[in-house]
């Protein structure tokens, strides 16, 4: 075929085969006069975009499509805050239910209050606080000095008894040894060693507060012609405690104060004409008493404890009244005094009323309906966007004519005209202009913060009534129902309307790679093979013509020689 036949023929194949494309015009702009020959490449580019019109057609819809979603999600999670805020104003642990405690003495007495406890005011009166029970022994020289060989009995009001034996190779062998010893017994006591400038002594405290966690000390009694006390660090004195003797069947108790010396006991004892010598003594480690028997035979017992406890607390109940009504607690923590309130006894007022008020917690409440108005505003406010007439391209948001958010925006509109009509009796609060949430031009609220504070002042109850109705049936109740038909994940409509729009933008990316694949992929191939072929044709044509124009006997103008 000539040269200037397989031009003709692409030029005919081609226009049958794409009517669209100028063939002339391809070759136009793909050939210049000063450069024989076509750029296939770009010839071909030519002619695909012109094909792939539609699929430019398709891939605005899908851009269309792709911010139609991201318009409907952002409503969609602002309409979905909105309900939850009627959600949290609808139930009875809300904020609608919560309480505060207001204390007239809180250096005395505070409370808390359960949700949902029945407001109202109580007197109280502290006559006095529980208390844990202690113990304390009287100086050793140190926690580590060997103690006398004796023993001593624990015994708890709840019945539970220990008995330790002390001395060299016991478990009390020193006091250190003798608080852990103590403590391995698990009577709800704890002992330690206490030590200052003076030597040290065990103490031993209960580990819970009131009449029932009180504990008793006693040690074994000693009998014999002569016992020594156990040392105390030169210098200092004996605790508040007793000493009781027993001679001939005859017991004699002698009462020894806090600051008395060993000095002063003997005396004390001697003075009495019992039938024992007393002496107070001393050595390297501190001071003692001795005790022998007068005519070094007749025995006598002792019951005085190696190391002399005195009890400094009783572990006590809190007594106080309620109401007139009397309450025993084994803590300062009591509970069921009054329902639902935990009271706090910090300190003991004994006769003095003190007055305990239990109100809604109106904090609380103002930052609930405040959160409601902040995330209406952002939904109303993103429902009116779509509605708004773009003044340069004449046309509304991508939602604009959407169904969904057409209803959607009635819905909210309507759902804040509920009015709180009581079965019974009457309310100050029955619209929401009552706690001084108004709607501005724009659909917008706008709270009025002193109207609202002096409504939940005043009228809690109402409030509270005009968000959950008698039965979690108000306000709240209302607008969640008439935003469920369209945040319900199941088959709500936003659901339903971004499904269809997912669906729709599938079938698109569908059409677009079935027309890239099944007809410009093809078309590329035809078009670079029939555009190739005519380059050449068109590169030979010279040739051919200057043949043709041998055979014919024309000679080309400017090769005459006449």
């Amino acid at each position: 075929m000539s040269s200037v036949s397989a031009v003709n023929s692409l030029l005919s194949s081609t226009a049958t085969t794409t009517p669209a494309i100028d063939i002339s015009s391809i070759l136009a702009a793909s050939s210049g006069t000063s450069t024989p020959g076509i750029d296939v490449t770009a010839a071909v580019t030519a002619a695909i975009y012109a094909d792939n019109a539609p699929e430019r057609a398709w891939q605005a819809d899908q851009t269309t499509l792709t911010s139609q979603t991201t318009a409907l999600t952002s409503i969609q999670t602002a309409t979905e805050a909105v309900a939850t805020d009627m959600q949290n104003l609808n139930t009875l642990t809300g904020p609608l239910a919560a309480r505060t405690v207001t204390s007239s003495d809180s250096n005395d007495l505070t409370a808390t209050a359960a949700t949902g406890t029945a407001s109202g005011t109580h007197t109280v009166v502290v006559n006095s606080l529980a208390t844990t029970g202690s113990w304390y022994s009287d100086l050793a020289t140190s926690a580590t000095a060997t103690l006398p060989t004796s023993s001593l009995t624990i015994t708890t009001a709840a019945g539970g008894t220990a008995t330790i034996a002390t001395g060299a190779g016991t478990a009390g062998n020193n006091l250190n040894d003798l608080a852990t010893a103590i403590n391995g017994q698990n009577l709800g006591i704890y002992a330690s060693v206490v030590s200052d400038s003076t030597g040290s002594r065990l103490a031993i405290i209960s580990q819970s507060s009131g009449s029932a966690a009180d504990f008793s000390i006693t040690s074994a009694n000693y009998t014999g012609t002569s016992w020594t006390s156990p040392d105390i660090p030169t210098g200092a004195t004996l605790g508040a405690n007793s000493v009781t003797l027993t001679i001939g069947g005859t017991p004699t108790t002698i009462t020894t104060t806090s600051g008395e010396t060993y000095a002063q006991l003997a005396t004390a004892i001697n003075g009495l004409d019992l039938g024992v010598v007393a002496t107070a003594g001393s050595d390297a480690n501190g001071t003692n008493l001795t005790i022998a028997s007068s005519d070094g035979v007749t025995p006598f017992t002792i019951n005085e404890p190696n190391f002399g406890f005195t009890q400094a607390v009783a572990a006590a109940n809190a007594s106080l009244t309620v109401d007139g009504v009397p309450i025993q607690s084994s803590s300062n923590t009591v509970t069921g005094a009054i329902s639902g309130v935990t009271l706090s006894l910090l300190g003991a007022a004994p006769g003095t009323p003190i007055s305990l008020t239990v109100a809604s917690d109106a904090s609380q409440v103002s930052t609930a309906v405040n959160q409601f108005v902040s995330d209406y505003n952002t939904a109303i406010g993103l429902v009116n966007t779509q509605f708004n007439v773009d003044s340069t391209t004449n046309t509304q948001g991508v939602l604009g004519t959407d169904p969904t958010i057409v209803s959607l925006q009635s819905a909210l509109e309507q759902a804040l005209n509920y009015v709180n009509t009581p079965a019974t009796g009457t309310t100050a609060v029955s619209t929401l202009s009552d706690m001084g949430i108004t709607v501005n031009n724009d659909g917008t609220l706008s709270v009025d913060t002193g109207t609202l504070d002096n409504a939940l002042t005043d009228h809690p109850s109402d409030v509270q009534s005009f968000f959950e109705g008698t039965s979690l049936n108000g306000f709240a109740n209302s607008m969640y129902n008439a935003l469920n038909s369209y945040t319900s994940p199941a088959n709500g409509a936003f659901e339903v309307d971004l499904s269809s729009i997912a669906a729709e933008n599938s079938d698109l990316t569908s059409q677009i790679n079935d027309f890239e694949t099944g007809y410009i992929a093809s078309q590329q191939t035809i078009l670079n093979a029939e555009f190739s072929q005519a380059e050449i044709a068109l590169q030979q044509l010279p040739q051919e013509m200057a043949q043709l124009n041998a055979e014919l006997g024309l000679t080309p103008t400017g090769n005459s020689n006449g």
